[in-house]
């Protein structure tokens, strides 16, 4: 049994796809009303690290909703945003000390972006106001945060409506002539500072970057003097850093915050997806006091209001997800677990088109490319992300596309992001199923290898 438009009332994020329906899910998989079973290798959209079907975390949400469902932010504070608040700002580094919960990462894009233009506005520099951004990037779909996103085809229809936003080639070590190890700009950092300067540092508000590439880069991972580059050039020139840990934020890449590894403190960070689990909608917006400060002896608040700012139950969500994933040492699982994740998928290289394989932690990035040697991408109109994507599907696993990558365009990959609690059998069968329907999709395209 599948549900698709117009058969029935609800407006499908697909309009010409039909889609299985689910009745439950438990641990690393989820069933469908047909009792098929399929291995969530991506966490749905990297949510749910948690794994499915979590009755603590059930239990102790009703709990919050058993005392109050929904108040109001701007008459009451609640124990619940109180209490995820200290939770985490003892995990976040450096200052960033207070927060501000949201209901989806787009809108926490967009409140840290509006936070930092606010911030220049109260504290004397008006003119800063332009936005610096990497490319490839993805920070979500209201209009300032796909305006900051390097997504051509979601930004076509929308050109109109957009915020310009100056760009900085990404940290993307397979796509670049010095492999990530030389002194090119695109790699060391120094392309920021080359942006600034030519767009004016006196106009810019922010920089946002992913510590770690998310779907747009494939988990590309920047080396190890990055961020910390960044940190001075930011520095340097008076610009608010924010760090985009929507995705890779929550312990996915094997320690809470992707950035502890790099050393580097920003300015606004932005969390989403893992901190709840999937168990509620939840998203957050950590700055420090530094920031603040201006805000409080001025205008006195931070101009992006949300029906469901701060309320109990999403909060509630966040606490019971953050407690669960300490008591469980659920992120040092992610890190050893990751380890087998990256030994497994290293004999993938082999198979045709896997133009490489990357990653850090309980996150995979696969490109695919007509031309391993060149490294030259498929065709866009052949859909081959979509299509191994489907046949994954078909054979019960789920894996996250992505295409455009390769020049704004052309570019095929698709991206793994499994529960913290997958075992590692599960593993193995999920690297199996994936090879599996690489295969079937390339022969199905009758696709030979130069």
């Amino acid at each position: 049994m599948t549900h698709g438009y117009p058969e029935t009332h609800v407006l499908y994020r697909r309009l010409t796809h039909s889609f299985p329906l689910v009745v439950r899910g438990e641990g690393c998989y989820l069933y469908d009303a047909e009792g098929k079973r399929y291995l969530d290798g991506c966490g749905g959209a990297y949510v749910a690290n948690l794994g499915h079907g979590v009755q603590e975390l059930v239990e102790e949400i009703s709990a919050q909703m058993r005392k109050v469902a929904y108040v109001s932010g701007v008459a009451f504070t609640n124990e619940a945003v109180e209490t995820l608040a200290d939770e985490l700002a003892a995990l976040l580094p450096g200052d960033l000390d207070k927060l501000h919960f949201l209901t989806s990462g787009s809108d926490a894009i967009e409140a840290a972006l509006k936070l930092a233009r606010q911030y220049w506005v109260e504290t004397g520099r008006p003119g800063k106001h332009k936005i610096v951004a990497l490319a490839p990037a993805y920070h979500g779909n209201t209009l300032l945060a796909l305006s900051v996103s390097a997504r051509e085809h979601y930004q076509t229809y929308f050109r109109d409506w957009l915020v310009p936003t100056a760009r900085v080639p990404a940290p993307y070590a397979y796509r670049c002539g010095c492999g990530g190890s030389g002194e090119c700009p695109q790699c060391s950092g120094a392309a920021l500072e080359e942006v600034l300067l030519r767009e004016g540092p006196e106009t810019v508000a922010a920089f946002i970057g992913e510590p770690v590439g998310g779907s747009s880069t494939g988990a590309s991972v920047p080396r190890e003097d990055y961020w910390k580059r960044v940190r001075e050039i930011c520095d340097r020139h008076r610009v608010l850093w924010v760090a985009d840990e929507i995705l890779v934020g929550a312990g996915r890449t094997g320690t809470w915050s992707a950035l502890e590894r790099y050393g580097a403190v920003p300015d606004i960070m932005v969390l989403g997806k893992g901190i709840s689990g999937g168990y509620a909608a939840l998203s957050a917006v950590a700055a420090p006091e530094r920031i603040l400060d201006p805000l409080a002896r001025g205008s006195g608040a931070l101009l992006h209001a949300q029906t469901f700012a701060q309320s109990p139950v999403m909060c509630a969500a966040g606490v019971a997800a953050i407690r669960y994933l300490k008591r469980h040492h659920l992120v040092e699982r992610c890190r050893c677990l990751g380890e087998v994740l990256h030994r497994r998928l290293e004999p993938l290289r082999d198979l045709p088109a896997v133009g490489d394989v990357r990653g850090r932690g309980l996150l995979a990035g696969i490109e695919l490319v007509a031309d391993k040697a060149t490294r030259a991408p498929f065709p866009r109109s052949l859909r081959l992300a979509e299509r191994l994507t489907e046949e994954a599907q078909r054979a019960g696993l789920l894996v996250w596309p992505n295409t455009g990558h390769a020049d704004g365009v052309n570019g095929d990959l698709v991206v793994l992001a499994p529960p913290f609690v997958i075992e590692e059998s599960q593993i193995e069968e999920m690297v199996g199923m994936l090879s599996l329907a690489l295969r079937r999709t390339l022969e199905r395209m009758e696709y030979r290898e130069s």
